[in-house]
């Protein structure tokens, strides 16, 4: 084979390596642009995880890399007065000049061929069999065939320098420094003996205020040793190239043409805050690398690796992107407490979380548990510090719930002519009995014509108003839950048919006729839907008082309006829905006023003491729809008209929406709601375990955790996840005890053996002279 490299940085040097070492008789050559002892930045950062992956490859260049570490166990997050250190983490950094140097010398001895200080284009390469377009995050390569390679270039607001100094450190450390202009971030780490990496980041207004974009470089440095004197302790910051930029983060819709591959930073980026960009590069090399182990032709090998790589990137993107969004809005968190503080820090990329802290840092975790329990107490509530945050009580104007579960409101479509029977008595009876603090009826509609489909509950006759009744009883009777009704009109989705009988697609008969804000169908096909006059307005509003009645008569704990999924009070608040030319149309405060008038309205007839929320599309997760700004004042305008709680989820509005799924995936805007509109949050969307309420509570992102999903396999997660971490005193029906008993013994064992599992599966250390010491897995 004839390989030709463009760029002499980690993915392309490591490749090259690779492949000269299990394909000796290859010619391989690596066109640098710069000169051998040429870089920019300071030091670099692994994992013992990803050295781990290292060793596997190539132990040579990994015991050359060994022998240049300086390794750490600790972060260290200094902010507000307080220094915060976690133990268990296990990372090394490296020079990145001495890292090119170990890597070209490898590759040299291996018999690979490096030319410096030479600029390089593919058609230099004519009888290459594979060309490696390995030139960096600006590459030349990929934007010259940008119409194949389809890059995104996402430029994120903060402002960033990389800096050095000769500060030793003793752990990956944070530091958060206040003045008057703003914020300040310093990410730092020593590489060698006397070398440390100083990463400087802030946010726009605070780099503008400063008056940084007017400094050269030294005048930079010089103003950010005045930030930093004192964590600086006497020494200075050291400039290489240290311009303020904007991370870009870089996706690509394709990695491949022809016999040409894009590789490392050129084909997608990471941001540093989680420390990834070397890393990625060099499992870019490993995973092209097994690709061509695996045989075939060159086109079959890079299709190979483009399939099999891609998902590893976008995870770890996707990680990074989570990390970096916390760091742009620091200041959202900036009034917590010091340990609630530096629990955010650890946790913001949701790839450490309650669990995986506990095995490595469980000093920390309980010192975070009491934050949460004394914060709870400080309001009044009988909270246990001896307790983790998902299981300390909450309370919402006079109602106080056990805990922070939530069962997430979930259409059944199991109620014909609106009136819930058997199957509803036994949902929510064993719901209520599983432990939850509180428990959500499904989207009950409060008229024939503001149901969904034939299926979909409602409460606007006596017969409802009976069978609600004997649930809401039972659930009291047999538990601590509280229970919320959830009130809704479909709008223009409504007469649809059954769930599994086609979602959102219209009846093709027994159509009833359906309302809007604007006079747009969901589908093309769908029932167009008459854009409201005002006597509609009136009689939907006296619908929804009517029902609110009955609802006090039922004996709901709270009430929720139901904002949210293109429904009909949805299709007000979204410019894509509402075409308005009247007074409910047009901004922001517009859209609002239909929807603020049917809250205002049910909150003067629903009693004092008793809560009320309001469920809403944050995003409609396309083109031109709401924007942060609208989600923040629609928040704001609820909580002033009378709302305790914003439940936060996203999307629905339209059909042709594009939303990216993952884990926890509308926390981020529970997050800002919560945090910048000062309104209780409730979240939703993929949380799947108790890990993860216990992180989001923890880390006040949320003040309680809606699980849909997981309730409807198992109703008594709640109870299961008490005994998973020993609470005790969760309610229990008493002809249940004996088996809550049981599994609280049971479960005792079984987080036993599952944490020495979890201990034995852990990345080794890889600092020489603690490589047999116990660390927790990541």
């Amino acid at each position: 084979m004839r390989i030709a490299v463009i760029g002499g940085g980690p993915a392309g040097l490591y490749f090259s390596i690779l492949m000269k070492r299990d394909f000796p008789q290859a010619r391989i050559t690596v066109v640098e642009r710069n000169r051998p002892d040429d870089t920019f930045g300071f030091g670099v950062v692994f994992s013992d995880a990803t050295l781990d992956t290292f060793q596997a490859a190539d132990e040579p260049s990994y015991r050359a890399i060994t022998e240049s570490f300086a390794y750490w166990d600790d972060i260290a997050i200094v902010a507000k007065g307080q220094e915060h250190r976690i133990g268990g983490n296990g990372f090394c950094g490296c020079s990145r000049r001495t890292l090119l140097m170990l890597l070209s010398d490898r590759a040299r001895a291996l018999g690979v061929e490096l030319e410096y200080r030479r600029e390089a284009s593919p058609e230099d390469f004519p009888d290459a069999d594979l060309i490696v377009a390995a030139d960096g995050i600006n590459s030349p390569i990929r934007e010259r065939f940008r119409d194949h390679f389809a890059p995104e270039v996402d430029l994120r607001p903060n402002r960033f320098t990389w800096m050095g100094s000769t500060r030793p450190f003793d752990a990956f450390t944070f530091f958060f420094k206040e003045r008057p202009e703003g914020i300040f971030i310093a990410h730092c780490y020593q590489y060698e003996a006397g070398a440390s990496t100083w990463v400087l980041e802030t946010d726009p207004d605070t780099f503008d205020r400063a008056g940084l974009g007017s400094m050269n470089e030294s005048e930079s440095a010089a103003y950010l040793e005045d930030v930093f004197a004192e964590e600086l302790q006497g020494h200075r910051l050291i400039t290489n190239r240290s311009m303020w930029r904007q991370f870009p983060t870089i996706t690509c819709g394709r990695w491949v043409k022809d016999n040409m591959v894009l590789l490392g930073d050129a084909k997608a980026s990471a941001h540093f805050s989680i420390g990834s960009g070397t890393k990625l590069a060099m499992e870019d090399a490993i995973g092209l690398h097994k690709a061509f182990l695996a045989g075939g032709d060159v086109p079959a090998c890079l299709h190979r690796y483009e399939t099999d790589r891609r998902e590893d990137v976008e995870k770890t993107q996707h990680a990074a992107g989570v990390s970096l969004v916390w760091f742009e809005h620091v200041k959202r968190f900036w009034g917590f407490s010091p340990t609630r503080f530096a629990f955010g820090v650890m946790t913001r990329s949701k790839a450490i979380t309650w669990d995986n802290l506990a095995l490595r840092a469980p000093e920390f975790v309980a010192e975070t548990q009491r934050a949460v329990a004394e914060e709870a107490q400080a309001a009044g509530l009988p909270a246990d510090p001896r307790k983790p945050p998902m299981f300390q009580p909450f309370a919402l104007r006079g109602m106080q719930l056990a805990n922070r579960v939530v069962v997430s409101p979930m259409c059944m479509y199991s109620a014909p002519e609106g009136v819930p029977g058997d199957f509803h008595v036994a949902h929510y009876g064993a719901r209520a009995m599983g432990g939850a603090g509180l428990l959500f009826t499904e989207m009950t509609c409060v008229s024939p014509t503001a149901r969904i489909t034939p299926g979909c509950a409602g409460l606007w006759n006596d017969e409802q108003q009976a069978a609600w009744t004997r649930i809401v009883s039972l659930a009291h009777a047999t538990s601590q839950a509280k229970f919320c009704l959830q009130f809704g009109h479909a709008g223009r989705k409504g007469a649809t048919r059954l769930m599994w009988e086609g979602m959102d697609k219209p009846l093709t008969e027994g159509a009833w006729p359906i309302l809007s804000a604007s006079a747009i169908p969901y589908y093309p096909e769908s029932q167009v839907p008459r854009a409201m006059t005002r006597a509609d307005m009136d009689q939907v509003k006296a619908d929804f008082v009517a029902a609110t009645q009955r609802a006090i008569a039922c004996g709901f704990d709270m009430l929720e309006l139901h904002c949210a999924h293109g429904y009909l009070l949805a299709s007000f608040l979204s410019p894509l829905t509402n075409a308005r030319d009247d007074e409910y149309g047009g901004s922001v405060e517009n859209r609002l006023r239909y929807p603020l008038e049917i809250f205002a309205a049910m909150r003067e007839v629903w009693p004092a003491e008793k809560p009320m929320s309001v469920r809403i599309s944050a995003t409609d997760w396309a083109e031109g729809g709401l924007t942060d700004e609208d989600c923040l004042s629609i928040a704001r305008a609820f909580a002033a008209a009378g709302a305790d709680l914003m439940d936060v989820s996203t999307g629905q509005t339209v059909a042709d929406a594009s939303p990216t799924y993952g884990r926890m995936f509308q926390l981020p805007w529970s997050d800002m709601i919560r945090n910048e509109a000062g309104i209780a949050t409730l979240c939703v969307g993929n949380i799947t375990s108790a890990d993860q309420v216990n992180t989001i509570v923890a880390a006040n992102r949320a003040d309680l955790v809606a699980l849909a999903r997981p309730h409807l396999t198992n109703p008594s997660f709640t109870l299961h996840a008490a005994a998973q971490y020993g609470v005790k005193d969760i309610a229990c029906p008493p002809q249940y005890l004996w088996g809550k008993d049981a599994l609280l013994r049971n479960a005792a064992k079984d987080q036993a053996e599952l944490r020495d599992l979890k201990l034995k599966a852990r990345p080794r250390s890889h600092k020489p002279e603690a490589a047999s010491l116990p660390r927790a897995a990541e």
